[in-house]
């Protein structure tokens, strides 16, 4: 049995670092390391939780190829139940080139691929029933769950019982919150990047683009917390009258692949552990900070007895919310 479960995106990644240049047309370049990685946002989130000390299932879906058997393979080397993980028969496994520049900065080439089929049909109920917390990530790249199949999803997770969470990814069909709205209302924390819940308060029109603006209009659509990630400026934490501006870790950034995914992962461990929402963020925050020590998207997540004293170290040298 999982306390939570983290629905959406698995991906494989194969990251080259660094690159600086692209090459010119039918030219080769060189990088100093090329390795396989796990992606997708349920995958990242899921290991950091599992990472944590929370038990955590995954559900999504990968192909009946190499790439599904090394995504299935190491999630279950983490420890992580994926009973929930579907195959899909003519369709191959989600797959993304991760391109780290020197100073960590990363561009992206992505495969949709089983992802994009992954609905209704696939979610695995006896698994969301016995979680305490159901968590959506990677909403907006999954083409056949987006939307009003998600929010239906969702719904019936809160009439069994279950708490909520949504974590979005970039919208490239550019619908934002026409097909994000519907999930909103069965939203009890909702934990996007500030740009990309910037860009859904866009297709609004309302011309509110500050942080405690933007986050008001979920709060105004249903959503119970709202938390925005926003880089090297930390994070900013409200809910109805009540809001926390958390500074960020001052730490060396070697490869910011996942960083906002271990910020989901250590924002849900603060909630499961029955934190208040200012030590939630700050323990979100040092999860995000650790992760951008090390290459790949999980290897820099530390425990939760590592990230207290690191966050206990931070203090020491002058760090304050």
């Amino acid at each position: 049995m999982a306390d939570v479960v983290c629905l959406g995106i698995l991906v494989a990644d194969v990251v080259a670092c660094p690159v600086d240049q692209y090459p010119q047309r039918g030219e080769l370049i060189l990088s100093e390391q090329m390795f396989p990685s796990i992606g997708g946002c349920a995958a990242n989130t899921g290991v950091g939780l599992q990472k944590l000390g929370v038990s955590t299932a995954v559900m999504g879906k990968v192909g009946r190829d190499g790439f599904g058997g090394f995504v299935r393979e190491t999630l279950q080397g983490h420890g992580l139940d994926v009973r929930g993980v579907a195959t899909a028969e003519r369709t191959t496994t989600s797959a993304t080139m991760v391109i780290v520049a020197s100073d960590g900065e990363r561009s992206f080439i992505h495969y949709k691929g089983a992802n994009a089929e992954f609905g209704i049909d696939d979610v695995d109920w006896d698994i969301i029933r016995e979680a305490k917390l159901l968590h959506v990530a990677g909403h907006f790249l999954m083409a056949s769950f987006d939307g009003e199949p998600c929010a239906q999803v969702l719904r019936r997770a809160r009439e069994m019982g279950v708490k909520t969470a949504m974590d979005t990814a970039w919208d490239a069909t550019g619908r934002w919150m026409e097909t994000l709205r519907p999930c909103l209302p069965y939203l009890d924390y909702f934990v996007p990047s500030y740009s990309e819940a910037r860009r859904c308060v866009d297709s609004y029109g309302t011309g509110r683009d500050t942080p405690e603006e933007v986050a008001r209009v979920f709060l105004e659509e249903g959503v119970g917390v709202v938390a925005l990630k926003m880089g090297e400026a930390g994070s900013y934490i409200r809910t109805g009258d009540q809001e926390w501006r958390v500074p960020a870790f001052p730490v060396t950034s070697i490869d910011a692949t996942g960083a906002g995914d271990a910020f989901a992962a250590g924002f849900l461990a603060g909630i499961s552990s029955g934190y208040d929402l200012p030590t939630t963020g700050k323990l979100a925050n040092a999860v995000g900070a650790s992760c951008v020590t090390a290459m790949g998207t999980v290897d820099g997540i530390k425990s939760l007895a590592e990230t207290h004293d690191f966050i206990e170290s931070q203090e020491r040298s002058g760090w304050r919310m």
